[in-house]
C-alpha cells in the first residue's frame, strides 16, 4: 500500500481511517509520522513520505504525532490473512516472541535463517525484527506510563527494556517527550468500575478497530460457548482466564461503538503486550471490513446478509492448543453438551486462579496436564477420549504445533492425519485457532441449514465450488451464513 504515492496521498488529504495501520505518513518538514486519520491539516504532498510500519518510520529518524498517536492504531490487517513467512514473523513479533527468544528464536520457529528472515523484514516493513520489537516496547511503554502509577523503573522492565536508559533513550526519541512529561499531560481519571488508573496489575485501555464492527455474533459466540470457569459473560463485558508467558492474567471486553473497552489484570505486567496480541486477535480487530464486506457483496445471495449487518469479525481465540481441545470436545454434542465437558476438564485439570471481580476460577488445562490421563476417567465416548488423548499427547511432546507462525495447510493436512479427526473439525481449527480468513465449513449442519434456506448448493462439494467467489474471504462468509440462523451464539447476551 506504502507504494501507491497518490492512493496514499488521497488518504491523508480526506483524513480516511479505514487505512490506519495500512501505512504511516512521514512529514519531511517536521520530521513527524502520522496515521492516515490525523486530524491536523494534511501537509503539502511534496512533504510527504510513506513507510510500511511505525518501526520503519523510528528508524528513518521520525518521531510520533501527539495527536494521531499513530502508534495506538489497528495492526495491518495484511498480517492475518497472509501466511507466508513476513506474516508469521509479524504475528509471532507481536506475541513477543524477539523479546523473550531473540531474532534466532524467532527465525527458528519460522524455519529460516537469521539473516534470512531480517532480509525478508526489511525488504517489506522497512525495518527488521529488532526494530519491530522495539516499536512495540515503545507503544507498551507509553501505555503503561500513562495508564498506572507505576515507578518508572519497574515500566522499563514489564515493557521489555534491558536497562532505565534505554527505557528514557527511546521514549524520548519516539515521542519526543521524557517518561515524565508523557505521564504528566494525562489527567488521573477513575475506571468504568471505580478502581483508578493506577492501581498496580490492573489497566484499563480501549483497543482500536475499523469500522464497521458488529458485535453480535463476534461476543455472541465467545458468550454462548464459554467454558465455566474459565469464561464468562458478567455485566455486559466478556471475561476469561489467559495463560501467558511469565503468568496468567484475567480479561474482560466490553463492546461500545467506537472502541472495546478492555481492563487486564495480570500476575506479571511483561505479559501485556502478549495480552493486548492475544485479545485482538481473539476479537479479529486488524480485520478489514470494508474490503471483506465488499468482496462478499459481489455474490447477490450474501448481499442482503452483509447489507443488513456490517462488519462482522471471525470469532478466534487466546490459545491455539485450547481451542483444538475444545474443538474435539465439541464433536457431533450440543453447545451446551461441549460448555459441560470442558468446564468438568477446567474444574479437575486446570490450574486454579483467583477472580474477586467474577466467577472465573481456572485456567483451561494445558496439554501436558491432559497427555497422562486415564481414558476412563472421561465421560465421554471411546472414539473420542482417544482423539482428544492423542491430540493432547501431539501438542505436549510437540509432535504437533498451534500457533501464531503455523502454516495454514500444512497444519490442516497433519490435523486429518490425526485419529478422529475429520474435515469440520480440522477446518473449525484453521478458521478460529489459527486464523485462516479462507478456512470453509461446507459440512457444518449450520451452514448446510444456511445454504438450504437460501437457495445454495446444500451438499459439501457443491457448496464448495460455489464458494470458490468468495474467496479468500469464506471464514467470514461462514459468519454471515451462521447469522441466519437463530441459535444464541448470533446474538449479543442482554
Amino acid at each position: 500500500m506504502h507504494t501507491h504515492r497518490e492512493r496514499c496521498v488521497r488518504a491523508v488529504q480526506s483524513k480516511d481511517a479505514r487505512f490506519d495501520g495500512w501505512f504511516f505518513t512521514a512529514v519531511l518538514t517536521t520530521r513527524i509520522y502520522c496515521r492516515p486519520s490525523c486530524p491536523v491539516v494534511p501537509p503539502k504532498p511534496e512533504n510527504m513520505t510513506f513507510y510500511p510500519s511505525a518501526a520503519a518510520c523510528q528508524q528513518a529518524g521520525f518521531r510520533a504525532c501527539k495527536r494521531c498517536r499513530p502508534d495506538t492504531s489497528p495492526g495491518s490487517p495484511e498480517w492475518n490473512q497472509r501466511a507466508d513467512a513476513v506474516a508469521r514473523a509479524m504475528r509471532l513479533i507481536a506475541d513477543g516472541v524477539v523479546d523473550r527468544e531473540g531474532v534466532p528464536g524467532l527465525a527458528a520457529r519460522l524455519g529460516y535463517s537469521t539473516r534470512q528472515i531480517e532480509r525478508q523484514l526489511l525488504a517489506e516493513l522497512g525495518a527488521g525484527p529488532l526494530a519491530l520489537a522495539r516499536a512495540q516496547r515503545a507503544q507498551t511503554a507509553r501505555l503503561l506510563v500513562e495508564t498506572t502509577a507505576l515507578p518508572m523503573a519497574e515500566i522499563a522492565f514489564a515493557a521489555g527494556f534491558s536497562s532505565i536508559r534505554t527505557f528514557n533513550e527511546t521514549v524520548r526519541e519516539v515521542f519526543a517527550l521524557p517518561p515524565s512529561e508523557l505521564r504528566a499531560r494525562v489527567p488521573r481519571q477513575p475506571t468504568a468500575s471505580g478502581t483508578p488508573q493506577g492501581t498496580p496489575g490492573a489497566l484499563s485501555l480501549r483497543l482500536p478497530f475499523r469500522a464497521p464492527l458488529n458485535p453480535d455474533n463476534l461476543f455472541g459466540h465467545l458468550a454462548a460457548t464459554a467454558v465455566p470457569g474459565v469464561e464468562e459473560w458478567r455485566d455486559g463485558a466478556y471475561r476469561r482466564t489467559l495463560r501467558l508467558p511469565y503468568g496468567h492474567g484475567i480479561v474482560a471486553l466490553t463492546p461500545t461503538p467506537n472502541h472495546i473497552a478492555c481492563r487486564l489484570t495480570l500476575s506479571d505486567l511483561r505479559d501485556l503486550p502478549v495480552a493486548i496480541s492475544r485479545c485482538r486477535r481473539m476479537l479479529d480487530l486488524d480485520a478489514d471490513p470494508v474490503a471483506i464486506d465488499d468482496q462478499l457483496r459481489t455474490d447477490p445471495v450474501l448481499a442482503p446478509l452483509v447489507d443488513k449487518a456490517p462488519g462482522r469479525r471471525v470469532p478466534r481465540t487466546v490459545d491455539e492448543a485450547e481451542f483444538a481441545l475444545r474443538a474435539v470436545l465439541g464433536q457431533q454434542v450440543s453447545t451446551a453438551a461441549a460448555r459441560t465437558h470442558a468446564g468438568r476438564l477446567a474444574a479437575a485439570h486446570g490450574e486454579s486462579v483467583d477472580d474477586p471481580e467474577g466467577g472465573l476460577t481456572h485456567l483451561f488445562p494445558a496439554p501436558e496436564s491432559l497427555a497422562g490421563l486415564d481414558p476412563e476417567t472421561l465421560a465421554m465416548p471411546r472414539t473420542r477420549r482417544t482423539t482428544l488423548l492423542t491430540l493432547a499427547r501431539q501438542l505436549a511432546d510437540r509432535t504437533l504445533h498451534l500457533g501464531v507462525e503455523s502454516d495454514w495447510a500444512e497444519t490442516r493436512v497433519r490435523l486429518l492425519a490425526l485419529p478422529g479427526f475429520g474435515p469440520w473439525t480440522a477446518d473449525v481449527i484453521a478458521m478460529r485457532a489459527l486464523g485462516d480468513p479462507d478456512a470453509f465449513l461446507p459440512t457444518d449442519l449450520g451452514i448446510r441449514r444456511a445454504a438450504q434456506e437460501l437457495g445454495l448448493p446444500s451438499t459439501p462439494a457443491a457448496l464448495t465450488a460455489r464458494a470458490a467467489a468468495w474467496r479468500p474471504w469464506r471464514a467470514y462468509a461462514v459468519q454471515y451464513l451462521w447469522a441466519t440462523d437463530s441459535h444464541p451464539i448470533n446474538f449479543l447476551p442482554v
